[in-house]
């Protein structure tokens, strides 16, 4: 071979070897900056997490957030976020109970939406996400991850997941509290909509009824809001299951009532609380 055969082979040989290097340096800085990035969107994310959390709450007077806040983490953080049950909030419940005054409660099942927005135009009830910590905690998602502090908002097991996951345990339990803070006449809103709106896997009928203990509660107004494609109305076998489970003492009435007059009820600031049903 000529030398300048072999002059020309090694010099395409240090081509492609420059060429490998150049690409693998390109691979780990797109590797690096995926990673990079990936990790300070979780930052941002829990950041936004806490600043949501700590806005929220105080909205509420007269409340240490920062300790809330620190009791809230320990109830999840460094657990397997299966593995959380409901007491693991206990703490956290008890630094922020619940007084309200009597006939105020509201209760809801499949009416999210509609409740919301009446208890939040009249202030004549209250449901269960207009109390502090139903109010910092409402719509969002959390877990904790074993031999880790944080507070994790991605990759969270679904409700239906695991039956104790964070979020699903720290609503079972604050309603539980809830529904022990209950006095005189409490109400619930009904879907009238569906053909079980009392449903004995929901919240309302696993946890928050079996709260009700008599003579601290006197009546449930079940109000059954209904629609121009309502399957439903106050002669409803689930709602007669409601009827058997109340504690003996407790008086039950039914409303039907459309939607679109409870939304009209809590848009008019001067209807006086009751005679919207």
């Amino acid at each position: 071979m000529e030398s300048g055969e072999i002059h020309g082979s090694e010099k395409k040989r240090r081509r492609r070897g420059f060429i490998l290097a150049a690409a693998a340096v390109v691979l780990f800085l797109v590797i690096l900056a995926v990673v990079l990035g990936v990790t300070l969107s979780g930052e941002r994310k829990r950041e936004e997490f806490k600043d949501t959390f700590m806005e929220r709450c105080q909205k509420f007077k007269g409340y240490n957030c920062q300790h809330i806040w620190e009791l809230f983490q320990q109830a999840y953080v460094n657990k397997d976020p299966c593995e959380v049950p409901p007491n693991a909030y206990d703490t956290l419940i008890a630094a922020a109970p619940m007084e309200p005054p009597c006939n105020t409660l509201l209760f809801w099942s499949k009416t999210k939406d509609v409740v919301q927005d009446f208890a939040r135009k009249n202030k004549c009830f209250q449901a269960v996400e207009e109390t502090l910590l139903g109010s910092v905690l409402n719509s969002l998602t959390w877990c904790g991850k074993k031999d880790s502090n944080e507070t994790l908002t991605t990759g969270c097991p679904g409700w239906l997941e695991c039956e104790n996951n964070p979020p699903r345990s720290f609503w079972r339990r604050l309603s539980t509290a809830f529904g022990d803070a209950a006095c005189g006449n409490a109400t619930a809103m009904l879907n009238g909509s569906i053909t079980t709106p009392f449903d004995s896997q929901s919240i309302f009928a696993s946890v928050e009824v079996k709260r009700f203990k008599s003579p601290r509660v006197k009546n449930l107004n079940v109000v059954l809001v209904i629609q121009k494609n309502s399957v439903t109305n106050c002669s409803n076998p689930s709602l007669q299951n409601l009827v058997t489970v109340l504690d003996k003492g407790i008086s039950y009435r039914c409303f039907e009532v459309p939607r679109s007059q409870i939304e009209e009820c809590g848009d008019d600031p001067e209807k006086p609380c009751g005679p919207c049903w």
